[in-house]
């Protein structure tokens, strides 16, 4: 007789009874993943089976409730690769709901997996009997996914050793759970969630890329530190920029092109799956976790729309802007309005912010006229002769232009993007009918080019 783990009292009776038993627990110990582990049990009893002609296998309680290799086994039996006899047992679920008063068939509740909880309970809400809740680490990735749609005071009910002497059924609050609890391999937990979904796709998405940073998982994820993918982080946010200049200039409004917006979803996840992966190497670095991030959202969220979830009226975007501008002085502690403006950005988007902060003050010309004034002094200055490419007149023609952008409701980042988005598809026109007749750009006269230029536009 083979069974899953000596971690039993039932073992020791059939031992006392003069059964002979070989236990698989050191599978568990050497297996590098729970995956392999299932596996090797598997391999383990066919080989046992085909060597003595027969053989059984037993696990704790019910073979039919969480128990992975059987359902294994039983695939390979319904391929017609082995024959295959199942003898149910009392399952620990069987007690659970007796103990915790429950009719899982009124209310719909449901066993998930603790060990990959975030997984198995993606999605799902109302009352969860959480099983496999064997270890700290265990109980705390249970806690944490929790505590992101429940409140640290609620109630869960912790369920120990059911059937035996030393059954202790008792609650706690959710954030004690990994403080109080000292779990065993007969842990489970039963909490009720009510209408509150479990993380459904993004817990999944996280639990993909913890896997591929963890031992076993993808070579190059696990080498990356925050530096190194600080450009992946930048690169995937303007290619994100670039898509959305594939949607029509009033979007959502209008007709949506599932095309464009299809792009958009699969560019937004290259940048969401960045922050997915600062987040789990924070994590190993014990600073802080992807709860950590959302919760720190959400919290500023809130306190920034004052006029929204407190008492504060707003009835206009500039005073919008303002409340804003005035909360983030106070969370920062500083007496600058600009303090938290990155240096390193893009000039025009550098621009874009200052005008931003500016506007708050009334520090820009009034209006589209006062912003077409300031330009045409520019013009004026460059007219009169630049010394250096460094001159300042350049710098105040540019920034007029930005000024400009924004007294007419434009972007001046997106303008030009969109800008160089069409020069370099005319150039490209020009090369293509530059082709056609024969002619290389590269040697050819600089009239030829521009009448090229002016034929492909």
């Amino acid at each position: 007789m083979l069974v899953r783990t000596e971690r039993h009292p039932a073992v020791q009776e059939l031992r006392d009874a003069g059964i002979e038993m070989l236990s698989l627990d050191d599978v568990y110990e050497t297996a590098p993943d729970l995956d392999a582990a299932y596996a090797e049990i598997v391999r383990r009893v066919i080989e046992a089976a085909v060597f003595s002609g027969s053989v059984v296998y037993a696990v704790p309680g019910n073979p039919g409730v969480a128990e992975r290799a059987v359902g294994m086994l039983r695939v390979l039996a319904a391929a017609g690769e082995i024959e295959l006899e199942i003898v149910p047992g009392l399952s620990f679920v069987d007690i659970a709901w007796a103990r915790i008063g429950v009719d899982p068939m009124a209310n719909g509740a449901r066993v998930v997996d603790g060990r990959n909880f975030v997984v198995s309970a993606a999605g799902r809400s109302g009352a969860l009997l959480i099983a496999q809740c064997d270890s700290k680490f265990v109980l705390s990735d249970v806690k944490l996914a929790l505590l992101e749609v429940l409140p640290p005071e609620s109630e869960v009910l912790v369920l120990q050793r059911l059937g035996l002497p030393s059954e202790a059924v008792f609650s706690l609050a959710l954030e004690d759970l990994d403080r109080r609890v000292e779990p065993d391999h007969l842990t489970s937990i039963y909490v009720d969630t009510g209408e509150a979904l479990v993380a459904g796709e993004f817990a999944r998405l996280f639990s993909i890329a913890e896997q591929l940073r963890a031992p076993g998982g993808c070579p190059w994820d696990a080498e990356q530190t925050h530096r190194s993918l600080s450009r992946y982080l930048l690169e995937e946010a303007y290619e994100t920029a670039e898509t959305i200049e594939g949607l029509s200039i009033d979007a959502p409004a209008g007709e949506a092109d599932l095309d464009a917006y299809a792009l958009l979803a699969d560019e937004l996840g290259d940048v969401l799956y960045q922050v997915v992966f600062h987040s789990i190497l924070a994590e190993e670095a014990g600073a802080f976790t992807m709860a950590d991030v959302s919760r720190g959202i959400q919290d500023k969220l809130i306190r920034r729309h004052p006029h929204v979830f407190g008492e504060v009226e707003a009835n206009t975007s500039d005073e919008v802007l303002a409340n804003w501008e005035m909360i983030k002085q106070e969370e920062k502690g500083t007496s600058s309005i600009i303090e938290g403006i990155s240096a390193s950005l893009p000039s025009v988007l550098y621009a874009l912010k200052l005008f931003r902060k500016a506007e708050t003050l009334g520090l820009l010309p009034e209006g589209r006229a006062g912003a077409l004034a300031e330009l045409d002094a520019s013009v004026d200055a460059v007219r009169q002769g630049v010394s250096g490419a460094d001159d300042p007149i350049i710098g105040d023609l540019l920034a007029a232009a930005v000024a400009l952008s924004r007294a007419d409701g434009a972007d001046a980042e997106a303008a030009l993007r969109a800008w160089t988005k069409r020069f370099r598809a005319h150039f490209l026109a020009t090369e293509a009918l530059a082709a056609s007749e024969g002619v290389d750009l590269r040697t050819a006269e600089p009239g030829v080019a521009r009448a090229l230029w002016g034929r492909a536009g």
